[in-house]
């Protein structure tokens, strides 16, 4: 069975221990498709260090099964990565883990029309075979594995190099400089463009940067989870490393699919958060409630504020808000066009955090694999 990005982690961690068709193949034509000025001036474009991404990108990790464990048609995935591009958005964020390996293929086929105009990032570093796609116990960042790997993505994502390849979780086993000379090796091979890092100990943050410069840090951030503001944010904005959120809009909490009545469906990763959980749910909706007022007061949509507010944080934060839904897409990339006075987004900033959200934003099981730090190098 497969599983999203979440469930992967639970799945990884207990083995450890104990994710129109006709109208969408119709544009699978090799006619350059290239999105009108207005829409990429709506959408607005910034810096990853040196990469240059749309201000907004799309992550595709549950393309292949949604939290809820449901199939998304595939001509519908094909189209909403395309009409997404059509609108400005050049910023596509996957992973080989993703499936395993089907995400990739998907977007692979997504953007195969118009591959030279979009940055595309995948990761490694989970311990699956490449050939049949099982996942094994734990983490491999051996530099052999994640030189196959590499190769398994390009033939997935049916492309000759790799905009932007994260290591997905750090291996306690392997020292991050062997990781970063695998890294520089695919790099002067013209497989890989940049590189980053995700969930990472800010030591290896540190070590990874001096060994080979990063571009690019992943970790979720969002007004549900603002832990990035104590630790990987002032690092990246010290070493000029970019920041790009995953799960910007809390797992659909901050736009606000969840009430308190919400119960999920089983193997949906969600019901064993315990922010979630309903004797927290009440309290923690008051972010919910906040984000309605702003949404009415800017004419805009409670997740439209919630990427705003994130946007406004640093011009070098890129959330990858993901969706299945076209109607989704479409809301989340026109966050940009939101804008806050200073004197706004200092009022917003004191009531977001004058709620305390209760609960853990993780299992303990699945946290075990966040702020991991690297062996040193013998």
């Amino acid at each position: 069975m497969e599983l999203n990005r979440r469930d992967l982690l639970l799945a990884a961690s207990t083995l450890a221990a104990v994710t129109n068709a006709g109208v969408a193949e119709a544009q699978t034509a090799t006619r350059e498709r290239v999105p009108t000025s207005t829409t990429v001036s709506e959408i607005g474009r910034r810096k990853l260090g040196s990469l240059e991404v749309s201000s907004v990108g799309l992550g595709v990790q549950n393309m292949s099964r949604t939290y809820q464990r449901t199939v998304p048609t595939r001509g519908e995935m094909h189209n909403i990565i395309r009409t997404a591009f059509d609108r400005g958005l050049t910023f596509y964020d996957a992973a080989e883990a993703y499936g395993p390996h089907e995400v990739e293929r998907i977007l692979g086929e997504g953007v195969e029309p118009f591959r030279d105009q979009v940055v595309i990032a995948t990761k490694f570093g989970w311990n699956i075979d490449q050939e049949t796609g099982e996942r094994k116990p734990g983490l491999n960042s051996r530099p052999e594995h994640i030189k196959l790997v590499v190769e398994g993505m390009l033939k997935r994502l049916r492309t000759d190099r790799i905009d932007l390849l994260y290591q997905h979780r750090v291996d306690p086993q392997v020292p991050i400089e062997d990781v970063a000379g695998t890294v520089k090796d695919l790099i002067s091979e013209g497989k890989v463009l940049h590189w980053g890092l995700s969930e990472m100990g800010l030591t290896t943050l540190r070590r990874a940067h001096a060994a080979l410069p990063l571009t690019a840090v992943q970790s979720e951030y969002s007004m549900l989870w603002r832990g990035p503001e104590t630790g990987a944010i002032p690092v990246c904005e010290e070493l000029g490393i970019g920041f790009v959120p995953w799960s910007p809009l809390g797992v659909g909490f901050l736009n606000g699919a969840i009430d308190a009545e919400t119960r999920f469906a089983p193997g949906d990763i969600r019901g064993i958060e315990t922010r979630f959980a309903p004797e927290n749910l009440p309290h923690n909706l008051a972010l919910v409630e906040l984000l309605k007022v702003w949404a009415e007061r800017k004419q805009a949509r409670p997740g439209q504020i919630a990427l705003a507010w994130l946007l406004s944080q640093k011009p070098w934060i890129v959330p990858i808000p993901g969706t299945t839904q076209m109607a989704h897409m479409i809301e989340n990339i026109g966050a940009p066009t939101i804008q806050f006075s200073p004197a706004e987004i200092a009022e917003l900033n004191v009531s977001v955090s004058a709620i305390e959200i209760r609960g853990a934003r993780l299992p303990d099981a699945v946290q075990a694999y966040s702020d991991v730090e690297a062996p040193l190098k013998s």
